[in-house]
């Protein structure tokens, strides 16, 4: 818990001065003021995250979180638990979508098992981070007791300030795990204060009856913990996940040393609630990436204020859609660094 205490207090705000100085050179480039549009708003936040108003791109990192969930044993998946090991296997074995997309970004994937269900897996690749062997059905009882919610926070928080050591520049969020659409959901519907059905998408593709069946596991797990909105550790150690508390470690570690962290899709942006709960300085450092076809997804970047770049009806997870905005935010920079100003480059101004 200590790590967790030292961690928030050092959440701080943005540079101010920083973002003023690159807005005004953004608006003095050689383009009609705003064209750039969202990248002129992505590049003064980076400029007050780094405290620097001509932020230069570096090494990025994709933390892909992996942990299991007893609530599947309701019904609420259309795939089997053993998916979880098998597809963490194939992240480390470099095939699956994130560690294409990561690849064509220029950033590296780092997989830990924080929560599978499963024998542990023997891989040199592997971070080792497992509190527990996944979560207990949370439609019956809290998905793990208070203790483990601080520790799957600490190791986020741990593995990310390992990276950073490491020369880390800019890091994104990704997850693995059969049924973690569920505890997401759960998480949005208490923090938001939203109807179930609001929030409740269907995941890796459930028919309308396992709509219905994920829906009514949700409500139960709710009534049965009431989990408490304002405190992120209940609502996490109630309805939540080892891999989404892990993620919301990763935001808070990289807020605490102003690194930005890019929120991938419905299960980062769960993560990114706990977060904000805990410290709602953190968002400062949040950057948004796409938009989840899943349909709370909208609903929790509201909640986060933040306004998706990409707009692709994706829903993979696994951190793809940050890994696409990582050339986003790179392209954001390298304009305000390599453009010229009017005044530089001798162009006349608008009359």
């Amino acid at each position: 818990m200590e790590l967790l205490k030292e961690t928030i207090a050092n959440i701080n705000g943005l540079d101010e001065e920083s973002m003023r100085r690159a807005r005004e050179r953004c608006d003095n480039l050689i383009k009609p003021l705003g064209a750039l549009g969202a990248l002129e708003e992505a590049v003064v936040k980076l400029a007050g995250i780094y405290g620097n108003p001509i932020p230069q791109p570096g090494d990025k990192v994709v933390l892909v979180m992996a942990g299991d969930h007893g609530v599947v044993e309701e019904g609420v998946s259309a795939y089997p638990q053993e998916v979880t090991p098998q597809m963490v296997m194939s992240f480390l074995n470099g095939w699956a979508g994130i560690n294409v997309l990561s690849r064509h970004a220029g950033a590296r994937v780092v997989v830990a098992d924080v929560g599978i269900a499963a024998p542990p897996i023997n891989h040199p690749g592997l971070k080792n981070c497992r509190v527990r062997s996944g979560t207990a059905n949370m439609a019956k009882g809290p998905a793990m007791i208070r203790e483990e919610a601080v520790q799957c926070i600490e190791v986020g928080i741990r593995l990310v300030e390992e990276e950073i050591r490491q020369g880390a520049h800019m890091v994104a969020t990704g997850d693995m795990g059969i049924g973690n659409t569920t505890p997401s959901a759960a998480i949005l519907a208490v923090v938001g204060g939203y109807p179930v059905e609001q929030v409740t998408g269907r995941g890796t593709g459930v028919d309308d009856e396992g709509l219905r069946v994920k829906q009514a596991a949700i409500k139960k797990a709710i009534e049965v913990n009431r989990p408490d909105p304002k405190d992120g550790i209940d609502v996490l150690a109630k309805v939540g996940g080892l891999e989404i508390g892990a993620l919301a470690g990763v935001i808070l570690g990289a807020a605490a040393h102003r690194v930005p962290v890019v929120i991938d899709g419905f299960i980062s942006g769960a993560a990114a609630l706990i977060a904000k709960t805990l410290a709602p300085a953190s968002v400062n450092f949040m950057l948004p990436s796409h938009l989840s076809q899943e349909v709370g997804h909208r609903l929790m970047l509201e909640e986060l204020g933040l306004k998706p770049l990409l707009h692709l009806d994706m829903r993979l997870g696994e951190g793809t859609g940050a890994a696409l905005a990582f050339m986003i935010y790179d392209a954001a920079m390298k304009c305000q660094a390599e453009m010229p100003t009017f005044a530089e480059a001798g162009v006349s101004t608008k009359k």
